[in-house]
């Protein structure tokens, strides 16, 4: 629920600003695109992610038929789920032929790989060579530490992949004093692509525990385990507001030095309801 007053830390142009130039990482059930589309104004960029279990299928699938909507949509392309070269020219061919000119790179949780691509960064530089087909091209940060991978490996990987990336987008993140830290890090490291900071949309936990269900057993148990705080978080009455996460976090994201371009919106394919609450919020603000 939305607070009577916004807290004045959530004010000002640059704020509104990030509200407005949000992403919403939506999964590709049967359902998503009548959401999308029913619900989601075509200047908010919509990302699609990809699973391990569905394969890399459903999500060309969805992104080409919102690209054909006439929305600006970042498809997830893990590197895990490439089977080889020819398999991601092809995967190139299909979203540049869609108009699709962004697309985000992790290393994705594929265990064993389909093919060749251990990780995020052969694949980035395979890109390079094929001429950099795609105009943007984001990376994955980890403000809260990775589950198997130590915080210095994570920056370096960031550092390493940075010729070959336009942005990055980082996972969940809770506590803004974290965000800040990281965000302050990278940057004395010396990476200074924008990043997108990934922030989780009004979560409601039903839903949330029934969209779990829905994306497969098994891979609904590595999600579990390696995100039970975040379940935590959202099932504790009261526990979670992004609204109040923003106002904590209002000027970490809002300092120039950080380069936070924008909000990544996990919205759970929770679509309608992460749209109300981000239109309430900048008409309570102004925006």
């Amino acid at each position: 629920m939305l607070s009577r007053v916004p807290s004045p830390r959530l004010g000002g142009e640059r704020f509104r600003a990030l509200l407005r130039s949000v992403r919403y990482e939506v999964l590709p059930a049967k359902a998503t695109e009548d959401k999308v589309t029913a619900h989601v104004p075509r200047d908010v960029v919509v990302t699609v992610t990809a699973s391990p279990v569905k394969g890399l299928e459903p999500t060309l699938d969805l992104a080409t038929r919102l690209a054909e909507h006439g929305y600006r949509v970042v498809p997830h392309v893990p590197a895990r789920l490439l089977r080889d070269d020819a398999h991601l020219k092809d995967v190139v061919d299909r979203l540049r032929g869609a108009g699709i000119d962004d697309v985000f790179v992790p290393a994705g949780d594929a265990d064993p790989p389909a093919g060749a691509y251990d990780g995020a960064l052969p694949a980035l530089r395979r890109l390079s060579e094929l001429g950099s087909p795609f105009n943007h091209v984001g990376i994955t940060g980890y403000p809260e530490s990775h589950p198997l991978i130590d915080d210095d490996l994570t920056v370096q990987a960031m550092w390493d992949k940075r010729a070959h990336a336009t942005y990055i987008v980082s996972n969940l993140c809770f506590e803004p004093r974290v965000l800040g830290d990281w965000l302050g890090r990278i940057r004395r490291r010396g990476i200074a692509l924008p990043v997108h900071v990934g922030v989780a949309g009004p979560v409601q936990r039903a839903k949330l525990l029934s969209m779990a269900a829905k994306i497969g057993v098994g891979e609904s148990t590595r999600f579990l385990t390696k995100h039970a705080s975040w379940f935590l978080r959202f099932a504790a009455p009261g526990g979670y507001s992004p609204e109040r996460l923003l106002a904590r976090g209002a000027e970490v994201l809002t300092t120039p030095s950080a380069d936070v371009a924008g909000l990544h919106l996990f919205t759970f394919n929770q679509i309608a309801e992460t749209e109300r609450w981000r239109r309430a919020l900048l008409d309570r603000l102004g925006g």
